[in-house]
């Protein structure tokens, strides 16, 4: 398997991996929206005569148009990031002291968001240029968890609740803080090395704006409408007796959402209006959704496995897991 490598470039402090062989995404997006398009009086016809599917149909166009423009300021947002801010910025500004440095790390990744998808070689391209890889991690972690358009996107899908988006921004910036504190204290220097020797052709930041956006959004978006549409087959399949027994057992609520996050990987921009959808369970246990999804999913396992190598993730992942839960209960039974 080819090692998958981040550009170097002094102008931009990531770069979304190469793709060689890539189907048209776009072509095929806008045909299936002409075909939709065309045969909409068939699609209500059929919906109408069946109300489970119209009431699926309802719950998962809602859920992608509330969420479709916080994710498009999202990956915009981290498209510029990646291009236009250098990555030496981040070394600079991180203290010396390791703990000093793990802390200020999280914090940075409400100044400079980006999403899960990018964070990942941008902690690996600062690796590379001599930042302390448990700082490194802790930003990979806080930049797509606690940045403004997520904060905002919660708001909007928590409407009259800020409790909820104040928990949200706690829960996440300790889950950072306390795997970085954790990694400095007990990971090895072999499981990110790899990072450090990470090597690229060199890229303009226009076309590091370009292609990030554009993989960002066609990847992200791709597990938008997994999301939506596992959120409405939760709603319309699962008998509500059990959905209900599930969501109200507590602890066990709390992990159902926790793993769902990992096995959905929505983007952190959008994944609150999937969790407000899930109104049966409890505020923490949406909360746990929220929380665990921008650090460990899926998609973020197999990135972490290719740019840091299979060793990290094995270890990475279920640290972060059980942190965003262990800290998503604190949190919710404390500001919840």
């Amino acid at each position: 398997m080819k090692d998958l490598r981040v550009a170097p470039s002094s102008s931009g402090v990531g770069r979304a991996p190469e793709r060689t062989g890539r189907l048209p995404t776009l072509e095929l997006l806008l045909a299936g929206v002409l075909v939709a398009a065309l045969l909409r009086p068939v699609i209500v016809r059929f919906l109408e005569a069946r109300p489970e599917l119209q009431t699926w149909a309802t719950i998962f166009v809602s859920i992608s148009l509330q969420a479709l423009p916080f994710l498009v300021m999202g990956v915009v947002l981290a498209g510029a990031i990646a291009a236009f801010v250098p990555a030496r910025f981040m070394t600079r500004v991180l203290p010396r002291r390791p703990l000093l440095a793990v802390p200020v790390a999280g914090v940075l990744g409400c100044a400079l968001p980006g999403c899960e998808c990018g964070s990942v070689p941008i902690s690996a391209r600062l690796m590379a240029r001599g930042a302390l890889p448990a700082a490194a991690l802790t930003f990979m972690l806080s930049a797509p968890a606690i940045n403004p358009v997520v904060l905002v996107s919660t708001a909007v899908a928590f409407p009259g609740r800020p409790a909820i988006v104040v928990a949200r921004f706690v829960a996440s910036l300790l889950t950072a803080v306390v795997v970085g504190l954790l990694w400095m204290r007990f990971g090895r220097e072999a499981h990110t090395s790899r990072a450090r020797h990470l090597l690229g052709a060199g890229n303009t930041q226009w076309d590091t704006f370009r292609d990030s956006v554009r993989h960002d959004f066609f990847h992200a978006g791709g597990f938008l409408v997994v999301g939506a549409a596992a959120a409405a087959t939760l709603q319309v399949v699962v008998p509500r007796s059990i959905l209900d027994s599930v969501a109200g057992s507590g602890v066990m609520g709390v992990l159902t959402l926790a793993v769902l996050a990992v096995l959905l990987s929505i983007c952190s921009e959008a994944d609150a209006f999937v969790a407000a959808s899930l109104g049966q369970f409890s505020t923490t246990a949406q909360l746990a959704f929220m929380v665990v999804g921008p650090g460990v999913d899926v998609k973020l396992v197999a990135l972490q496995a290719g740019i840091f190598g299979r060793p990290f993730a094995l270890r990475f992942a279920p640290l972060t897991f059980s942190v965003a839960v262990l800290l998503s209960l604190v949190v919710g039974w404390t500001l919840l």
